[in-house]
């Protein structure tokens, strides 16, 4: 690996490998939460290949059918390619809880960013540490039913 990034990279494909083969195994017993907050299966289309992709996340929201997921990348300096992927292609689908539901997704504005941010730093004080990390505004992404 040539840089800290290729290294931060193989650690978060090798995690989320990790995460959902004992979400397998279990029977989605085991880790359908992290840090208090629901697992989810965020499946995108691929910006450049238009490939099929997965990934897991925390949901530090969910309100109603709304789900409001965080682009942290565990305060990275760039964002997390399932962001860069959901914003070129924001028809998605979520798995929670064992249920797969077509979702629109969209990066939540600054006002709507201003209310949710201290209500997502609440629920996990980590995405606070992350924000102080990097220089980069993390955005948060709304994901509601299509209509």
């Amino acid at each position: 690996m040539s840089s800290k990034h290729s290294w931060a990279d193989l650690g978060f494909k090798v995690m989320d490998r990790a995460h959902r083969t004992v979400l397998s195994l279990s029977g989605k017993r085991v880790l359908s939460s992290a840090f208090g907050m629901p697992v989810v299966e965020l499946h995108t289309v691929g910006r450049k290949s238009g490939r099929p992709r997965s990934t897991m996340l925390t949901s530090p929201l969910v309100e109603g059918d709304r789900i409001v997921l965080v682009a942290s990348k565990g305060g990275d300096d760039r964002d997390p390619d399932w962001y860069q992927n959901l914003v070129a292609h924001p028809d998605i689908e979520l798995t929670m809880a064992g249920e797969r539901r077509a979702m629109s997704a969209r990066p939540a504005s600054a006002e709507e960013k201003a209310d949710l941010w201290p209500r997502v730093v609440a629920a996990y004080k980590g995405y606070g540490a992350y924000q102080r990390r990097t220089v980069r505004d993390i955005p948060l992404v709304i994901c509601e039913p299509r209509s």
